[in-house]
């Protein structure tokens, strides 16, 4: 189960969360305000984008959370935040109401002990609680490992991604 953290929040929606354990350890997910988290936030960030600056990653993330239809899950182990995935609303023709995930990492430091299936079915389950229709996401073409992973948790590849900057805006 996940809970909004702070007052009321999207669609007045609260609830407990519900904890696992992987080993010793607790695991819960929330919808975090994310601006609260910057600095794990944008270091788990600098984690999937490498090459790009931080100010620039710093950048677009406080664009972001700005945006309307932006939600941010948090995956928190012992109270401490060690993921997060962006989640974007979304109504396609071929699926319906889709929640994207986008930026979904877990530390690298902590990662292949089962935290990720943990935080994607909680994720699914918000889905499913919230009346959407599918997950989607992108993954980059070099990041086999998130492939392998989406693949055995049941995503099916549907297609390529297109992408094609304008200008001279940021560094894609």
């Amino acid at each position: 189960m996940f809970f909004i953290q702070g007052e009321e929040g999207f669609d007045g929606w609260s609830r407990g969360a519900l904890p696992i354990f992987v080993g010793m350890e607790q695991l819960t997910v929330q919808i975090i305000q994310a601006e609260d988290h910057k600095e794990v936030v944008l270091r788990l960030l600098k984690q999937l984008n490498q090459e790009m600056s931080n100010a620039l990653i710093s950048d677009r993330f406080d664009e972001m959370i700005q945006m309307p239809n932006y939600l941010c899950f948090g995956l928190f182990e012992g109270g401490q935040l060690i993921g997060i995935s962006s989640g974007w609303t979304t109504v396609r023709s071929y699926c319906g109401k889709q929640l994207e995930v986008d930026n979904v990492v877990i530390d690298s430091a902590l990662q292949s002990g089962g935290r990720g299936k943990f935080f994607m079915a909680e994720i699914r389950k918000w889905c499913i609680e919230n009346g959407y229709e599918a997950i989607g996401l992108n993954s980059y073409v070099q990041n086999s490992r998130s492939h392998k992973f989406y693949l055995n948790d049941g995503f099916k590849i549907l297609g390529f991604h297109f992408e094609q900057g304008v200008g001279d805006v940021g560094d894609m």
